[in-house]
């Protein structure tokens, strides 16, 4: 009897130190500038895979009752701060990332991850080579710089008329010169001309002399496309206005952030047009709850695209977990990698090309008035 005494409390003190490990969430790193010249399109990316993880909770969680932890960390628009953060992040266990609007932090960031064979997602960053560069750990939510490229591409050309356009590129960014390459490219194989070509830096505030020189090209552009950031976007299209040129500007999805109205103003952000993610506009149920919800969370409607992005790399993070039935990273990868038909709120990801870049639709939003409207969604071909 002593010894079956002796045995029941051992199991009772077993039982007792294995309930807080089985209650314990799992934790997502979730990399963002929430400061410096990125934040305005990674605040709303780190609210939106903070309302994912909401949504899952109160629905049960995953594998059986885990709830899912989002651990945002601020990364202030800093390389050596994304670098210091991730190693941080998984030197604290997480069992995946997600993060970044841009390449330029993702490349800072994801690396350390890759190293200890730990999936991370970005929610925004686009560059097509991205998958090839990281390796088999490394996903990507949105779409591709050639798909977006091409999309507002074709948009200038059949919708706006545009033949001779110029390009404006920030080269201190590996996203930026991603999207005017291929922008560059679609111009050209569809009989356009690329009539001036010029640049600035990331951190630039003066356009006066890229201005100018719009001003004076000869031929004449028909539109100019500004590759940007956030914080040069808003700029440039005030400096672009003020000087009284009434070209159409069309850009990527650098200029989804509402510094394109708010910097100008709505007397001057006018016939501007960028490619982004699908989201706005689409009558899709889930679409519609995402946005209810995000502005219940926060008050306000989301800010831009990147808000649905980062709400479904999350999603897709617990759905790989369910299906593999695990969250260690081999089997998460493997679901990861075996994603097919997720029905985000930005659109359906599946993995089946070989450069590991979902396929897509692109939407393309104009700007009149500092209002932002759906004016067509591109569907790339392959």
């Amino acid at each position: 009897m002593k010894r079956l005494s002796h045995l029941l409390v051992a199991w009772l003190l077993a039982s007792a130190l294995a309930l807080p490990a089985a209650a314990e969430p799992l934790r997502i790193a979730a990399l963002y500038n929430l400061t410096g010249g990125m934040s305005s399109i990674d605040t709303p990316g780190l609210n939106g895979a903070r309302l994912a993880a909401k949504r899952i909770n109160e629905s049960g969680g995953v594998l059986g009752g885990r709830m899912i932890e989002v651990v945002g960390i601020d990364t202030e628009t800093d390389q050596r701060v994304a670098a210091a953060a991730a190693k941080k992040a998984l030197s604290e266990g997480v069992v995946a990332g997600v993060g970044y609007g841009d390449t330029t932090f993702v490349m800072a960031a994801a690396p350390l991850f890759m190293e200890r064979k730990v999936p991370f997602v970005t929610s925004g960053a686009t560059h097509p080579e991205l998958p090839a560069w990281l390796g088999e750990y490394f996903f990507m939510v949105p779409f591709g710089d050639d798909d977006q490229s091409f999309a507002i591409a074709e948009y200038a050309m059949d919708a706006l008329g545009a033949r001779k356009v110029a390009i404006w590129t920030d080269e201190a960014m590996d996203f930026t010169t991603a999207l005017s390459r291929y922008f560059k490219e679609r111009i050209l194989a569809r009989g356009g001309e690329v009539v001036l070509e010029d640049h600035f830096m990331a951190g630039d505030t003066d356009f006066s002399a890229q201005v100018a020189r719009l001003r004076n090209a000869c031929p004449r552009p028909d539109a100019v496309f500004v590759s940007a950031i956030p914080n040069e976007a808003g700029l440039a299209v005030k400096q672009i206005r003020q000087a009284g040129l009434a070209l159409p500007i069309v850009s990527g999805d650098g200029f989804d952030t509402e510094l394109v109205a708010t910097v100008p103003g709505p007397g001057l952000a006018r016939d501007v047009f960028f490619s982004t993610h699908t989201y706005r506009g689409d009558t899709r149920p889930m679409v519609r709850d995402f946005i209810r919800d995000y502005h219940a969370a926060y008050g306000r409607d989301p800010e831009n695209a990147f808000a649905a992005l980062g709400y479904d790399a999350v999603a897709l993070i617990a759905n790989a977990i369910e299906r593999a039935g695990s969250a260690d990273s081999a089997p998460l990868r493997e679901a990861l990698d075996a994603t097919r038909d997720f029905e985000g709120v930005t659109g359906k990801i599946a993995y089946t090309r070989a450069n590991g870049v979902p396929l897509k639709p692109v939407a393309i939003i104009g700007v009149r008035g500092g209002a932002y409207t759906v004016e067509r969604v591109w569907l790339p071909t392959r």
